[in-house]
């Protein structure tokens, strides 16, 4: 891996003004508009123009679209891909995953897939080939059931969606493939990519995809350790191109009003934070399996592995359950923390944290534990105090306040701000805050909305895309400061050790064996 020490702070700001280097895409879209312009002054003439041309009131003209390229389609790839066909301003042209098609994806009700196929169509039956819904037990208390997925599918589907429209019911105007540097060097019409794979393949791809001019929308967590955010926020900077993790709450009212009541002192001075998760909901505290199956057919499993250190295939891997495997996940903090961190660093406009100490269930060598605590301690900001953030996993919960009355409880995911003056208890992203006890609420009179409301995070992600100069909320360089923190807790989780931080030379002060997991070895042959 290169050295990603850097001097240089990562600005929460992702200049859009002077970036965007579309290069070639603004003269495809220069050459679409001047297409679109002759159509009209044909049709002006008696010309009978089609309307993939021309564009409706239902679907702006190729010029005024976004070409996406999705890559990764499992289970979560599919429903993020589902929502963008609905936008009319979105074309689907590229589908990208290491896996054609297999059917032991993991539906959260059943028949989750062919129903929601079924709704994107307008259609009520048909694709039952999507759910066969047999069951798959993640934890003891947990099963869920099985559906299909892949590129195959994924490219049917967007043909499918797009050929309702026309007058021929065919489409077949996207491409499917296993490579995503493959999908990079032959799809240069491709604007955007939307990423879905497994944790370890975010950076690769995403600054692949970046320094090629594609705009990036990220799932969470945004990398698989602190190198590789600060790595990505650097060249997400430098490209100018239009970023976005997929954190819904950093748009969300909820989280704007918590801004407003902190800043606002409702309960004072801030110097605590706690935050508690149910996850993990996938295994956790395994060895490695001694036996070695065989690779299934259409799984190109070195693909896969990316730039993870190699190791025989094992359908304990995947799908899903790699988030509880070192080598491949970032465990319940990285998948769920990247949530409720966000919005605890724009309420208490946190960056780095001075140190970082962890305790958890029994270790395993390459798996996270069962449940772990995590603390954080991070330094005063202006005439904000310091803070301490506590984080609970693995069903785990804090203490219950004081404040709290007999008759409530702690929900089993929660997030609690506690000030000199009171105390806010919230959803575990800041859902519905209210200040406890419930007395105190009535009382309170919140300050008047302020702060600037923004539509969702994909609909600021495609506008930014478009040419838009307002930053979306969750771009990869504010970003990357929630995730370097999200992993340095991983760091220690894994060392057992309080972690003195240094950010400006992103190093571990006092336990050097601990800067191997801070910028983790790529395999060969992979690189940022």
């Amino acid at each position: 891996m290169p050295d990603f020490s850097s001097s240089n702070k990562l600005s929460s700001s992702n200049k859009l003004g002077s970036g965007n280097k579309l290069g070639n895409k603004l003269l495809r879209r220069k050459f679409l508009s001047a297409v679109g312009a002759a159509a009209a002054g044909a049709a002006a003439s008696a010309t009978i123009v089609p309307a993939t041309v021309l564009g409706t009131a239902q679907r702006p003209a190729p010029s005024q679209r976004v070409n996406l390229a999705m890559i990764g389609t499992g289970s979560q790839g599919l429903r993020v891909m589902f929502n963008f066909l609905r936008e009319p301003d979105v074309q689907i042209v590229a589908v990208c995953d290491a896996n054609r098609q297999s059917s032991d994806y993991h539906q959260w009700s059943q028949n989750e897939f062919c129903n929601s196929v079924r709704r994107l169509l307008g259609v009520g039956t048909g694709w039952e080939w999507l759910s066969p819904n047999k069951p798959l037990r993640l934890t003891q208390t947990l099963t869920v059931t099985s559906g299909t997925a892949g590129y195959e599918p994924a490219r049917q589907i967007v043909e499918a969606y797009y050929g309702k429209d026309r007058p021929s019911g065919q489409y077949h105007g996207c491409k499917a493939y296993a490579d995503f540097r493959e999908l990079l060097d032959k799809q240069p019409d491709v604007d955007a990519v939307v990423l879905c794979t497994h944790d370890t393949l975010h950076a690769p791809i995403a600054v692949a995809a970046m320094r090629k001019g594609k705009h990036v929308w990220c799932q969470k967590p945004m990398t698989y350790s602190v190198a590789e955010a600060r790595r990505m926020g650097q060249v997400a900077r430098e490209t100018g191109v239009a970023t976005q993790v997929a954190v819904g709450n950093a748009a969300s009212e909820d989280t704007r009003r918590l801004c407003q009541w902190v800043a606002a002192g409702a309960i004072g001075p801030v110097r605590e934070v706690i935050n508690w998760s149910s996850r993990p909901f996938w295994p956790q505290g395994l060895e490695r399996p001694t036996d070695t199956p065989s690779v299934p057919d259409g799984l190109n499993w070195d693909l896969w592995l990316g730039p993870s250190p190699h190791r025989p295939y094992h359908p304990i891997y995947l799908p899903f359950v790699w988030r509880g495997w070192y080598d491949f996940g970032c465990g319940a903090l990285g998948d769920m923390g990247c949530y409720s961190f966000d919005t605890i660093f724009r309420v208490l406009k946190l960056e780095a944290p001075e140190w970082v100490e962890a305790s958890a269930s029994e270790p395993y060598p390459e798996t996270y534990p069962v449940a772990s605590i995590v603390r954080y301690q991070f330094p005063a900001r202006g005439d904000m105090p310091p803070v301490r953030l506590t984080w609970y996993d693995g069903g785990l919960l804090p203490a219950r306040p004081d404040q709290l009355e007999p008759h409530r409880r702690l929900p089993k995911e929660g997030l609690m701000f506690i000030g000199d003056g009171g105390i806010i208890l919230a959803g575990f992203t800041g859902q519905q805050p209210q200040l406890i006890p419930e007395s105190r609420m009535k009382q309170f009179q919140p300050p008047p909305p302020s702060l600037p409301r923004r539509p969702d995070i994909s609909r600021q992600w495609l506008d930014a895309c478009k040419g838009s100069k307002e930053t979306p909320d969750a771009n990869f360089e504010f970003t990357a400061v929630v995730t370097e923190a999200l992993q340095l807790g991983n760091v220690a989780v894994r060392t057992r050790e309080r972690l003195a931080w240094d950010p400006t030379a992103m190093r571990v002060t006092n336990h050097p064996a601990a800067q191997k997991y801070v910028a983790p070895e790529y395999r060969s042959g992979w690189t940022l």
